[in-house]
């Protein structure tokens, strides 16, 4: 068996939770009853006091540390700062991370069975929305027995349900980190989302949402979808230094076929994708994406009166997707509420990306706020 590295939280089993509580959603109807796949990692200490939430991303999931199996090729998606001695040290803290509802990687979603009719739910899923979320993630720390988090944690859309946390149940939150998020989506990025929700949509193998039964996957749509959303992921310096005009041949076809290296990239990150991902899964998603915007058009400081734990916000330079003036319009907020935050904009080149990577400065300042939140609980700090 090949040799795990020694700052991983190795092998690990994902669990499946199952509620027969039914689930009003902020759309108006209800979840009669769900599952929730999620992961832990490290140990719950006996006063339950250690535990901390990981929220993912758009197309994030449960898997965010360790490997399922020894042949696995990458870990999780968030091994970078999980794990023994990192940013997040599972030698002090207990860690759980989940699939969302709407999900497609083993949580309730289109892709799952309605018990009320036996098809899958498939395009009948209802709208999930951020707080749906962060109420069904309420119901999993009950679950397991976590009354109160040391630390809400989560990057990009994983960020606004962090901070939908702080709103909604403040006092089971000690401490949040919102990593490359903002508190509600410019027009520009709600128009990224519908480009990419239109290419699902207007793809002849989509079939309204019910492409399953009709023994077919609408790819075409999913690729185009996710080679938009790569673009905005990416910086214009990171596709740069990365390929250039470099072109695959020597000289030009003079057509249409794959010529440049970044052509070639693009569309093998859009065939991978649409090969693991959900259609309907993927527009429930960004239109979570759109619908989050806790101030309602308002005031955002008032909004975040509700909001007691003190705050970690990280932008990154070159991230114009959730760009830093959108974190730092919500580190105002904050102050103006009179609420403890501390503020990074992180020097990067890899654009929104750069949340998942293992910049050095981002690490160091990640890491001194979670030894912060392990001070304030008493936890042994790292040396």
């Amino acid at each position: 068996m090949p040799e795990l590295p020694v700052d991983s939280v190795g092998l690990v089993t994902p669990q499946t939770a199952h509620f027969d509580d039914p689930l009003a959603l902020a759309c108006g109807r209800t979840l009669p009853a769900y599952d929730l796949v999620y992961e832990t990692y490290g140990t719950l200490n006996a006063e339950r006091s250690n535990a901390v939430l990981i929220c993912h991303a758009l197309s994030g999931h449960h898997h965010a540390a360790g490997y399922h199996d020894a042949d696995e090729r990458k870990p999780g998606w968030w091994d970078a700062h999980i794990g023994p001695g990192k940013s997040i040290d599972t030698e002090r803290f207990f860690v759980v991370s989940l699939n969302n509802l709407g999900g497609c990687h083993g949580s309730t979603g289109p892709n799952r069975e309605n018990p009320e009719t036996g098809r899958l739910w498939g395009p009948e899923f209802p709208m999930v929305t951020v707080s749906d979320w962060v109420n069904s993630q309420v119901r999993l720390a009950d679950r397991l027995g976590i009354e109160r988090f040391a630390a809400v944690i989560g990057g990009s859309l994983g960020g606004m349900q962090a901070l939908q946390w702080t709103l909604a149940y403040p006092e089971r939150v000690a401490s949040a980190a919102v990593i490359a998020a903002t508190s509600k989506l410019s027009a520009q990025n709600i128009a990224f989302n519908e480009v990419a929700r239109q290419a699902i949509r207007s793809d002849p193998d989509f079939h309204d949402g019910w492409y399953t039964e009709h023994d077919t996957v609408p790819r075409r749509g999913l690729k185009l979808a996710r080679m938009v959303g790569h673009i905005t992921y990416l910086s214009e310096d990171a596709m740069g230094h990365r390929f250039g005009r470099d072109l695959r041949a020597d000289d030009l076809n003079f057509g249409f076929d794959v010529e440049f290296q970044v052509e070639s990239y693009l569309r093998y990150q859009g065939d991978t994708f649409s090969s693991s991902f959900d259609a309907n899964t993927y527009l429930l998603m960004t239109k979570a994406l759109d619908y989050f915007d806790p101030a309602q058009g308002g005031d955002l400081a008032s909004a975040l009166a509700p909001a007691s734990c003190p705050f970690l916000v990280v932008s990154f330079t070159t991230d114009w997707r959730f760009p830093p003036p959108r974190s730092r319009e919500l580190v105002n907020a904050l102050v103006r509420a009179g609420k403890s935050v501390s503020y990074a904009n992180i020097d990067s080149t890899h654009g929104h990306d750069a949340f998942l990577m293992p910049e050095p400065r981002y690490q160091a300042v990640f890491a001194a706020f979670m030894d912060r939140v392990a001070g304030d609980l008493g936890l042994e700090t790292r040396a």
